[in-house]
């Protein structure tokens, strides 16, 4: 039998919903990678991950599945200075000096795959401080120098929470602009 997974175990299916975005075998940073459920998803299909956290206990148990790397990225230095990554993974973090860095650390062509709780979510539960929350619009202009695939920012349901998602590719000026699978990406066919 299988290992039944939480929904909190589970890759987000924003992540699961865009991955195909990142290249075969490309190179995957989770930031922020707690628990490690992006870097289990991303390393069962075939690509080399690393996760940066500051919990080192967390990240041994993590080590089986890819690099790790355990740095205080809101109060150190940021570890991956001229290294890059063809996908940046980050998903309920927000540390808004960081946006530079997680951008920077993009390969071109590379995919930021970035979700979070915005404003409003105080209104449903944690967490409800606003420098962990957010703006209208925040993630957009963010990433405003990236080709933006998909974009969301509302009320999502299970559990209740409001937030922010993009899908952004940082364009390599030497190619074409892509174009990008919308219908049913990440979708398994209707017949299955």
């Amino acid at each position: 039998m299988g290992l039944l997974l939480t929904p909190m175990q589970e890759a987000s299916e924003w992540i699961r919903r865009w991955a195909h975005l990142v290249p075969p075998g490309g190179r995957v940073l989770d930031v922020a990678c707690g628990g490690g459920r992006h870097m289990r998803w991303f390393a069962a299909r075939g690509h080399a991950v690393t996760g940066v956290d500051r919990d080192a206990e967390k990240l041994r148990a993590l080590q089986p599945h890819g690099d790790t790397v355990c740095a205080d990225i809101e109060n150190g230095p940021w570890p991956f200075a001229g290294r890059g990554f063809e996908a940046v993974v980050v998903t309920n973090y927000l540390w808004r000096p960081l946006f530079p860095a997680l951008l920077g650390a993009l390969e071109a062509g590379g995919v930021l795959l970035y979700e979070t709780f915005a404003q409003g979510n105080e209104t449903v539960g944690r967490p409800a401080r606003a420098e962990f929350l957010l703006r209208p619009g925040e993630l957009l202009q963010a990433c405003a120098g990236l080709s933006i695939v998909a974009y969301e920012d509302g009320f999502a349901r299970t559990p209740d929470r409001f937030v922010q998602r993009i899908a952004a590719v940082r364009r390599n000026l030497a190619q074409p602009l892509p174009r990008h699978l919308l219908e049913n990406a990440g979708r398994p066919p209707a017949n299955q």
